[in-house]
């Protein structure tokens, strides 16, 4: 919309900086000389949301770099260990093997790059506290001053559990399976496993258990953003145990009721807990609104 200048003044442009003005349209002038309309204004919001968004890009750059430097930092104290690591990792699938059988490797290089896989994974496990801190700080700017006070529960929790998803899956699934695909050799059949293709069974098992160890982590966010509450999860239980049983019945080898229950019962426990911080922290979210 045009702004018509009043008499005795050349454009709206010059005005007098004096700041007695008399008209409310010298006030509105006063405040945004430089003023053309809505245009303007949308011109304006349109540079203040590149600028937010370059501002975004480059703190997602710099979050990386520190994530990739912990990642390398980690990669050398771990390979400073490796022969530890090895033992603790290839260990477990040495003993589930009959009795005189070998892990075989057939490729010159295969040994060699399964050393510095192990010390790479290795690595990321001891700098995950950093990594989880840089998704917290990349995060954070988006969220309210409450919000932000689950800064540390959220390092702690997604490291804790995924750590103990892993030890899960290597202590205790991963054997079971094992020991299970071993006992098929007969006296047709000589099990004589590939270095490669065993450790690549190994990380996939560990890594799934892992990741799903970060159900009370995801839960917890999802309930102080408002989209899960522990009322809602209880009254899906049910379901959410069929669903943990026929995942189990799925990684569970040997089709056992009694090994798939050893299983599932662990995913239960994380299921309720993540009820419990969804309860907690999910009922004052929702007390907050409804007084609102």
């Amino acid at each position: 919309m045009a702004l018509v200048p009043f008499p005795g003044s050349s454009s709206p442009h010059d005005l007098d900086p004096d700041p007695d003005f008399r008209t409310h349209a010298n006030r509105i002038l006063r405040r945004d000389p430089g003023a053309d309309g809505d245009r303007d204004d949308d011109e304006q919001d349109e540079g203040e949301a590149k600028m937010s968004f370059l501002e975004h890009l480059d703190e997602l750059r710099k979050r990386i770099i520190w994530a990739a430097v912990s990642i390398f930092v980690g990669f050398i104290i771990a390979f400073i260990f490796i022969q530890q690591l090895f033992d603790f990792v290839m260990r477990p699938l040495q003993a589930g093997l009959p009795a005189g059988q070998h892990l075989i490797y057939t490729e010159p290089t295969e040994a060699f790059v399964l050393y510095l896989t192990i010390a790479g994974i290795a690595g990321a496990v001891i700098a995950l506290p950093l990594v989880m801190t840089q998704v917290w700080l990349f995060i954070a700017p988006g969220l309210y001053a409450k919000e932000k006070k689950l800064a540390i529960p959220f390092v702690i929790l997604s490291s804790t559990f995924f750590v103990l998803g892993a030890w899960f899956g290597h202590s205790i699934v991963f054997p079971m399976s094992w020991r299970f695909f071993a006992s098929m050799e007969n006296s047709i059949m000589k099990f004589q496993p590939r270095l490669d293709a065993s450790f690549s069974m190994y990380l996939k098992m560990v890594l799934a258990f892992a990741v799903v160890f970060q159900m009370p982590t995801v839960v917890l966010f999802l309930a102080r953003m408002g989209v899960v509450t522990g009322r809602f999860l209880m009254r899906h239980f049910k379901y959410a145990v069929l669903i943990i049983f026929i995942a189990a019945a799925i990684i569970t080898p040997d089709g056992s009721p009694v090994t798939q229950t050893f299983i599932a019962g662990p995913m239960v426990g994380l299921y309720l807990f993540s009820v419990l911080l969804a309860w907690i922290f999910g009922k004052k979210r929702r007390t907050a609104e409804d007084d609102i």
